[in-house]
Parts: C-alpha cells; sequence; structure tokens
C-alpha cells in the first residue's frame, strides 16, 4: 500500500523519495510537509517534483503520472493567434516585473485556479528569480500588464508554474514568446505539470512518469542561456 512520506525541517533538503512511490489517488501526491527552501524547491524541480497545495494545509509535494509536457516545436500556432500576435498591440517583456506575474497569477478571477500561491509560495519563488532560477514573461499593451507567466528554468527546461490573462489571448502570446525564444535560451522542453483543455489546444501531451524522468536527465544538463531580458 502507497503511503504519502512526510517531510521534516530535519530532513536534508535535497531529500525526497523515489516519484514512483506517489499516491494514485489523489493522483501524483508523493510527500508533504518539509520547508519552501530555495535549495528544497530547486532539488524537487529536478527530480520532476513540485509544490502545490491550498492555504492552511502543509506543503505538499506532487509528481503526476501521465505528466503533461509541451514541446517546443510542437506548439500550435492558430491563424487567430498569429492575426492576435500581430495585430492586438500587444508587446512583451521578460523579467521585467516577476512580483507583479505572480500576484496577478494569484488574484485570477476566472477560475480561482490562482489562489494556492500563499504568501509562502509568493516569496519562495521571488527567492529563485533573485537567484536567476525563476522568471516571468509579461504581456503589456501601452505599458499595462494585461497576461503573463512564470516558472522555472534549469538547464534545458522551463516549469512553468502558472500564467494570468486580462484580456483575450494575452497569456498565449506570452506562451509563444517564450517557444519562440526556446532554442536561443536552450529550451527543449516545456513542463506544463497538469492537463486541461486550453493546454491541449495549444499541443501540449502527456507522457508517462518514467519517459518524464527520461526527458529531465536529457534535458535538465544542458547548457542554458545566461540572459532572459
Amino acid at each position: 500500500m502507497k503511503r504519502i512520506t512526510w517531510l521534516s525541517d530535519a530532513d536534508a533538503p535535497d531529500w525526497f523519495p523515489d516519484p514512483e512511490h506517489a499516491l494514485d489517488e489523489p493522483p501524483g501526491l508523493l510527500a508533504a510537509g518539509g520547508e519552501l527552501t530555495a535549495h528544497r524547491l530547486l532539488s524537487a524541480y529536478r527530480r520532476g517534483i513540485f509544490p502545490w497545495y491550498s492555504p492552511g494545509q502543509p506543503v505538499l509535494w506532487w509528481s503526476p503520472d501521465p505528466r503533461e509536457v509541451l514541446f517546443p516545436q510542437e506548439f500550435r500556432r492558430s491563424r487567430s493567434l498569429g492575426k492576435a500576435i500581430r495585430n492586438r498591440g500587444i508587446d512583451v517583456t521578460v523579467d521585467r516585473d516577476f512580483a507583479a506575474v505572480i500576484d496577478a497569477c494569484a488574484t485570477r478571477a476566472d477560475t480561482g485556479a490562482g489562489t494556492w500561491i500563499t504568501p509562502e509560495m509568493r516569496a519562495a519563488y521571488l527567492e529563485l528569480h533573485a537567484l536567476g532560477h525563476a522568471h516571468s514573461i509579461e504581456a503589456r499593451r501601452g505599458g499595462a500588464l494585461v497576461g503573463g507567466l512564470y516558472g522555472v528554468a534549469l538547464g534545458g527546461l522551463f516549469f512553468g508554474e502558472s500564467m494570468f490573462a486580462r484580456e483575450r489571448d494575452a497569456s498565449k502570446i506570452a506562451l509563444a514568446h517564450l517557444v519562440d525564444h526556446a532554442a536561443e535560451r536552450g529550451i527543449g522542453l516545456i513542463d506544463c505539470q497538469i492537463a486541461s483543455a486550453h493546454l491541449r489546444s495549444l499541443g501540449s501531451r502527456p507522457v508517462p512518469r518514467r519517459e518524464f524522468t527520461a526527458l529531465l536527465a536529457r534535458f535538465g544538463t544542458a547548457e542554458r542561456a545566461q540572459h532572459w531580458t
């Protein structure tokens, strides 16, 4: 019988159980507890593990099977998205205002999906951003933030965390910008974590956990571009 592992602050920050021990129900739950330090977060991502929990819960660590991924070359740029990129008057910036992007993701009004970004989570990713590991892509109109996304870059991998849009197609334009610059930045795989109809429409697909682990080994050691701005 599978059981989740409880982590304590006394555990080494780079220790996690084998992702193959993750529960079948809820799907992918692997461990609980531990601190959201930059060291532990980076160790988790390198193993294909990510945190996701609600306010009032301990930190929950996940490794779902299958895993939703997007290969940049498989991104689906529809005709309407191409027109939006050309004609909507939206400019894209990178790492210009990481804090504003994560705050916008935390207050999404469409489905409430951003409520899991707790103050503890926000502080942890701001630290990762200061260390050069977490990045934001911002879609702007007249300088105002109208959409964007953020995530963590390690080697040739980008682990997408959340996106938001205050105008139609704004988050898609931000994602298209990430895809367009994937080769320049040495990104061979974008981790989408969990499937959604929105992501599937843009070309994401599921892969078994063991295949995802192999992709981590393949892309994780790639030399990445140092300059994101």
